[in-house]
């Protein structure tokens, strides 16, 4: 079955249908929310969030790419939890001590889409508008049109953006492996 029908199929209340699209799919959003600062331990919730989501909304759904509406979904969800997470202080420290232990599976299980946590801890330390379309473009593979679309910015923005990330990750990798210019 291809995806347009298994959308369809889920559109008209086939809950087989929708699980099979979250089993496609799953792996995508929690990497995704991941790359996005998502912490490991919370992925689970924003996943879980993304795809109630989805089945609230699947209605709506055109016929346009599938994925790129799914990147806009898993895109506010994780803003959603940023808001959250800076409500709730307990929480943040929390998460603080917890990122102080040995990294869980899942984390490792994620990270194994990036090339090392130097590069992942440097990304996350960009602003949000030059770390998403930078994770878009070369982790998720989308175009500078579809990457347009997700985040609701102009082309020549996403261009930008993409070229001035690049620039701001060197200049943090270079700060944080400790290679000194001079």
């Amino acid at each position: 079955m291809t995806e347009t029908e298994l959308i369809e199929r889920a559109q008209q209340g086939d809950k087989s249908a929708y699980i099979e699209l979250i089993r496609i799919h799953q792996r995508t959003v929690e990497k995704f929310a991941f790359q996005c600062g998502v912490h490991s331990n919370d992925l689970a919730d924003v996943s879980q969030e993304v795809f109630v989501k989805l089945y609230r909304f699947l209605h709506q759904f055109k016929q346009d790419r599938f994925t790129t509406w799914l990147y806009k979904i898993t895109l506010n969800a994780t803003r959603d939890y940023y808001r959250k997470e800076q409500r709730e202080q307990v929480k943040e420290e929390r998460l603080s001590a917890q990122q102080q232990m040995p990294a869980s599976s899942a984390e490792k299980h994620v990270l194994n889409f990036e090339e090392d946590r130097l590069l992942h801890n440097a990304i996350n330390e960009l602003d949000e508008k030059y770390r998403y379309p930078l994770i878009l473009f070369y982790f998720h593979e989308l175009k500078y049109e579809e990457i347009a679309e997700v985040l609701n910015i102009s082309l020549s923005t996403v261009k930008v953006r993409i070229l001035r990330a690049k620039e701001k990750l060197k200049a943090v990798i270079l700060q944080e492996g400790g290679v000194e210019n001079g």
